[in-house]
């Protein structure tokens, strides 16, 4: 059996060495390695080990980000001192960890379940351990781009989102309309800027346009169940909903 160990204390590494050789005489032990950098590293040369033991906290931060740069398929016990909220998450999901000082009994506890499952889930044992990381992580909260800077001559322009109408493509450029009725030259599509800007307080009207909900000023009924919208102040075009359209822009102006 070939086990890596990643631990940042000297102490704990050495007595799980130790340990692991009372219960495994057989087993060739790695590391340790002490940091997520050079555990990453080293996991993405794709050594073959039958089982990793893992400190949580590392010298250069928590080692659940381990998992975020390298696809690992090996079975992982984790080691920790702490963090009551991560050993809740690993009993709801069956993935096993050891409290420092690790004892022996616990230790070996731990590898003879992992033997099980291992038996029983095969290659497939570490889809519990991502499931596991996906139900502790925090949701991650998506940032939408809430001012430009424009240029006006020699000069520089904060715009903020709420001052903008519209943006709209013409004559292959494309341009931001103000409330105040001033355009300006963008360096970004429409498709770049529909990425970046709050579905909340924007909508893609059409392939040319996409809208402000605070510039919207009237809706209208138009052949074919499409809708024919006025903006103020008005960019100059038409700007009309599609049939497919035209159940998101009533969606998105109801606010439902």
């Amino acid at each position: 059996m070939k086990i890596l160990i990643i631990e940042d204390e000297e102490l704990a590494a050495r007595r799980m060495i130790q340990l692991v050789k009372e219960i495994e005489p057989d087993a060739e032990i790695f590391g340790p390695l002490d940091t997520v950098v050079a555990s990453v590293a080293h996991l993405k040369t794709r050594p073959a080990y039958d089982l990793i033991f893992l400190d949580i906290q590392l010298a250069d931060g928590r080692s659940f980000s381990i998992f975020d740069s390298v696809k690992v398929d090996t079975p992982v016990i984790f080691t920790t001192a702490y963090d009551e909220f991560a050993l809740k998450a690993f009993d709801l999901n069956s993935i096993d960890y050891l409290l420092k000082p690790v004892s022996r009994d616990k230790l070996q506890a731990a590898m003879e379940k992992f033997k099980k499952l291992k038996v029983y889930f095969g290659d497939q044992i570490n889809q519990r351990l991502y499931e596991m990381l996906n139900s502790i992580r925090p949701p991650e909260v998506r940032t939408f781009k809430d001012r430009f800077l424009v240029s006006r001559g020699d000069t520089l322009i904060p715009v903020k989102a709420e001052e903008i109408a519209c943006f709209y493509a013409e004559d292959k450029a494309v341009l931001m309309l103000c409330n105040d009725g001033k355009k300006y030259i963008i360096p970004h599509t429409l498709d770049e800027l529909e990425e970046k800007l709050d579905p909340k307080l924007f909508f893609r009207a059409s392939r040319q346009c996409i809208i402000a909900l605070h510039a919207v000023a009237r809706i209208s009924n138009y052949f074919g169940f499409k809708l024919k919208l006025e903006i103020k102040p008005d960019p100059g075009m038409e700007i009309i909903i599609s049939r497919a359209r035209v159940s998101d822009f009533k969606q998105w102006v109801g606010g439902t």
